[in-house]
Parts: structure tokens; sequence; C-alpha cells
């Protein structure tokens, strides 16, 4: 990344509650990704203290210790891309080459979580968040640039597994790439983006999961003429929202408005995970590249349970 670039712009002065903007972007490592695929899924592990990714296009898992750099973790992956941890602190992963999403036990046994809808392979699963009572949410985008195989989906879908991983569920079809996403601190909103309508969209959450179309509304818009798009997302415990998008990692209150922006000096911002002993450290993944920074408001740990 080019050094004289990096920088933490303040758009409202609301901002300095969240990150002290002086502060240097440090650059963790980088050689990751390649034309497959960047490096992605950034989960916190508190129990190892350590960070994992996935480096998609070189199909594996990579782990990040403070202070001791980075090593691999698993390969191959099936080019997994967005991660998360289940109740019991299962990792739950988006895999591309296998179209599916699964879980692994520490033992390393995989259970199939979901690979199909109404009879037909999804088409690649991309990112994964946990509600507290075990439901999953998964984004699946369309993305192939030719007609699909007569039996294969023809729509982009936004799913939830139930907690006994029983039922899958189409929540929403109408988006054009759907990736990242995350919930409100309440779990009462849940946040979709559209990278390749460089927005998000916010939806309130039924008792049963479910997602109330009729509140479906643009909850920010992240677009403009420098380089990258809304990609991977999440949230503070004060409810302030932070994704990627032009010119890098952007930072909005729970109104959608805009606080600030982290210029990192990649081109995109593909996703990024709250972590350390204090949740106060924000990582952040590139095409190529780790990095972070110091904020003040802890990110939500996952998974949380309210049981």
């Amino acid at each position: 990344m080019a050094e004289g670039t990096k920088r933490i712009e303040r758009l409202d002065p609301a901002l300095d509650r969240i990150i002290d903007t002086a502060q240097t972007i440090e650059e963790l490592a980088d050689g990751f990704g390649g034309p497959q695929g960047p490096a992605e899924g950034p989960l916190w592990w508190k129990e190892g203290s350590y960070l994992a990714f996935s480096d998609i296009h070189n199909n594996r898992r990579m782990k990040y210790e403070p202070g001791r750099g980075v090593s691999l973790l698993l390969e191959p992956t099936n080019r997994a891309n967005g991660l998360t941890r289940d109740l019991k602190g299962r990792l739950i992963a988006c895999e591309h080459d296998s179209r599916r999403v699964t879980r692994r036990a520490a033992d390393g046994e995989i259970t199939v979580i979901a690979n199909s809808f109404q009879g037909r392979p999804l088409n690649r699963p991309n990112d994964v968040v946990l509600k507290s009572d075990g439901s999953i949410y998964f984004t699946d985008p369309w993305t192939s640039p030719n007609a699909p195989n007569q039996w294969d989906l023809t729509f982009s879908g936004v799913y939830r597994v139930s907690p006994d991983l029983g039922t899958l569920s189409l929540l929403v079809d109408d988006f054009a790439l759907p990736n990242g996403l995350a919930f409100s601190p309440d779990e009462s909103v849940l946040y979709v983006n559209d990278s390749r309508r460089g927005h998000i969209r916010a939806f309130d959450v039924a008792p049963n999961g479910t997602l109330l179309k009729a509140s479906d509304r643009v909850f920010v818009d992240l677009r403009g003429a420098e380089s990258g798009v809304p990609d991977g997302m999440k949230v503070d415990q004060e409810g302030n929202v932070y994704c990627g998008g032009a010119g890098g990692l952007w930072i909005m209150d729970k109104n959608g408005k805009k606080l600030g922006r982290i210029v990192h000096g990649a081109p995109a911002t593909t996703n990024l995970a709250f972590g350390g002993s204090d949740w106060k450290t924000l990582y952040f993944t590139s095409r190529n590249h780790l990095g972070a920074v110091n904020v003040k408001i802890p990110g939500i740990p996952a998974p949380v349970s309210r049981k």
C-alpha cells in the first residue's frame, strides 16, 4: 500500500468517540489473494488469541497472531470466504468451490449446513452471520457471466437456516450481488449490502427470524469516484456500522450517517472483524493485505448467546 495515502478522515465530530484519527494505520501482512479471490473473512478466535482469515485464491485459511505474524491454519478450504462461529464455538464457512455452507468441529468433522435450495445447487455462498438463537444467515450471489445451467438457481439469495439446521428459508431474492451482512446489537435489524449497486440495505427482523419486507430500505450509499464497493460488514456495541466502500473503510452511525473513512491505501476493503482481548482492534482485509486500527467502542463478540 502506498504510504502517503493512508489517513483517517473525519466527516463528523461524532467520529472522535469511535476512533483516534491521528493514529497510524497498521499494515500487518501482505501477499495474499490473486485473480480468483482476495484475503477475506477475518474472524477473531478469542480462545486462541488469534485472527483467522481466508486466502481465497490460494485455497488456504491463515492465522494472524499479534506479535508473531501470519502462519498457515488450514489447506485446502474449498476456497472458503466468509467465516463465523456457532454457539458452541464451531467454525462456519462459506465455501466457493463446493458451493456450500459448512460447520467444522474441533476434531475436523464437517457438517453441511446448506448446499442446495429446492433441489438446485447454491450459487457461491459468500458471507455468513450468526443470530443469538443459533440461526444462521448467509448470502449467495449469482456471479456467473454466462447463463446458468438448467439445474442452477437464477437469482441471488439471502437465506436463513433454522437453529436445528432443519429448515433453509429464502428471505430475499432481489439483490444484484448480496455480500456482507450483520445484525444490529439488539438483532432487530439485519443489514445486507449489495456490492453491485453500491449500497447497504436494512430490514427489520420479525420474531420468527424472517425479514419484514415492508421495512426494506437503503441504509447508506457507498458509491464514489474511487475504487471499492460494499463488501464485508460489522457493527459495534453502540450500533455503528463499518463497511468497505469507495476509497476505503467507512464508518456510519446507526441512522446511516457517514462519520468517517479509513483510507488504508488498498484498492478495496474486502472484509473486517473486531478482535483483541477487549474487542477494540479493528482488523480489515483487502485484495492482498491484512491491516488494523484501534477503536474506542468494542465490537460485538461472535457468537453472542442470549439464552
